[in-house]
Formats: structure tokens, C-alpha cells, sequence
């Protein structure tokens, strides 16, 4: 499926974990203003892919890598990249949630004081934002003070999300966000994250082949590091191309 003008374009690109291959020839088109999925079973190399679009595995030592990754057209491995403004357009946010030490507010405030913002009406502002966006300011607001630690579980993970948001990157990579979360907290991720999109381009790895159809704008099934069928979810899900997805999606392996 081609986009005209993919968000980000991932061009032939292989990976390699020392004589262990994670991705192999792998040719993707993220939309922008959508969520993609990136699903399939565990070593397919979903959560490599993810890395790979700002750059977090730059210090793993005894990898291999061919092919592109652009966004926005421009070739993010291309010499003189600036990977803070990389990071700062593509945040991360893992299937562990892990706040800051410190206060709800200091977790949220933390990357635009990093880069330079300092006045409280400001900070205030992007506070508030950050914490609607990702579906948490209700539940905290009278508590911007208390210990990030003292929030449950689902709530960390949305404060890591709020946190992610702070800086109002372009792009939301989301590596099983909800995989550690009872199934309300899933919920009100989920729903933020069709408010999100309007935004932000998403690109996420369930936690499951259910939370993949509910959320999928697009779809993208890897299996041992290659590309098999990428298409708009609906279709993927339902009527995918490639036997090897109607089996996965089925529930006949994986």
C-alpha cells in the first residue's frame, strides 16, 4: 500500500543482532494521523523496528544495518543528524511503565525544562495539555504535587505517555503500552489514543491480536523479521491476503 506521503517510509531496510537476523528487506510506509499496527509473534522483530525509527539502538554494539528509515523524506541514519531533535519528534514509550522520581507534575515538566522552557504560565499550559492528551489530567489534577510513584499501575503508564507528549513530538511510538494493564485502564488508553491521532502519527505493537483489530487504522504483520501483508486494518483483519496472516489472526499459530 503506497502513500503518497508516508509520515515515515522504512526502505529495504535489514537488521542484524551479530549472525542473528531481526529484520530482512523490510519496506514500510507509515501514514501520517493514523495508528499503524506493528503485530506478530514474539522475535519477529516488531519492537527492533520501533528502535530503529529514532535511533535507540544506536549503542548496541555488533549490529548490522542496510536500507533506510526517512521521515519526512529525510534519511534519519544520514551524517549529521541531530538525534536529540530526532527524539524530541519521535518519542518512545515502553511496555514497563517507568516515571521519573519525583513529583506527577516534575515527570510531565521534565523534557521541556530540558530544553529550555521556564516560565510557569508555559509550563502550566503544556502540564494540563500533556496530562489530557493522555487521558489522565481528571485523576490527578488535585494531586500535580504527590509522588509519581504513588499513581497505579494504568496511571504511570499514561503519565509516561502524558510525558512523551510534553514536547508535542510528531510521531508516538508505543511498544506494548498496555501489556501489564487490567483491561479499564487498556480501555482509556485505547480511547486517547483515536483522540491522539488527530495530532500525533502512531505507531504502536499490541499486546494482543484483539487490541491490534480494535485500534488498527493500519496493519502491518511481521513474522521472523520479514514484512508479510501490510493494509488498512478492517481489511486485514478480516480478509488478509497471505495465508500465514489468516492463520496468526485466526488463532491457527502464534
Amino acid at each position: 500500500m503506497n502513500q503518497t506521503n508516508p509520515k515515515i517510509r522504512i526502505e529495504n531496510v535489514s537488521y542484524a543482532y551479530g549472525a542473528a537476523p531481526a529484520l530482512r528487506d523490510v519496506t514500510l510506509d507509515v501514514p501520517a494521523h493514523a495508528i499503524t499496527v506493528v503485530f506478530g509473534p514474539a522475535g519477529s522483530g516488531k519492537t527492533t523496528l520501533l528502535r530503529l525509527v529514532n535511533r535507540l539502538n544506536d549503542l548496541v554494539e555488533g549490529t548490522q544495518m542496510s536500507g533506510r528509515v526517512l521521515l519526512d523524506g529525510r534519511d534519519v541514519y544520514a551524517p549529521g543528524t541531530d538525534i536529540i531533535d530526532l527524539r524530541r519528534r519521535v518519542g518512545m514509550v515502553f511496555a514497563l511503565p517507568l516515571p521519573l522520581p519525583g513529583t506527577i507534575r516534575g515527570n510531565v515538566e521534565y523534557g521541556p525544562r530540558l530544553a529550555g522552557e521556564r516560565n510557569p504560565s508555559r509550563l502550566g499550559e503544556i502540564v494540563e495539555r500533556s496530562l489530557a492528551q493522555g487521558a489522565l489530567w481528571d485523576e490527578v489534577k488535585d494531586r500535580l504535587d504527590s509522588p509519581a510513584m504513588s499513581l497505579s499501575g494504568g496511571q504511570q503508564q499514561r503519565l509516561c505517555i502524558a510525558r512523551s507528549l510534553a514536547l508535542e513530538p510528531e510521531v508516538l511510538l508505543l511498544d506494548e503500552p498496555t501489556s501489564g494493564l487490567d483491561p479499564i485502564s487498556t480501555g482509556i488508553v485505547e480511547e486517547s489514543l483515536y483522540q491522539l491521532k488527530q495530532q500525533y502519527t502512531i505507531v504502536i505493537v499490541p499486546h494482543s491480536i484483539q487490541q491490534a483489530a480494535r485500534v488498527a487504522d493500519y496493519a502491518a504483520f511481521f513474522l521472523t523479521g520479514e514484512l508479510i501483508e501490510f493494509q488498512a486494518g478492517n481489511k486485514l483483519f478480516t480478509t488478509p491476503h497471505d495465508k500465514r496472516t489468516e492463520d496468526y489472526v485466526t488463532g491457527r499459530f502464534g
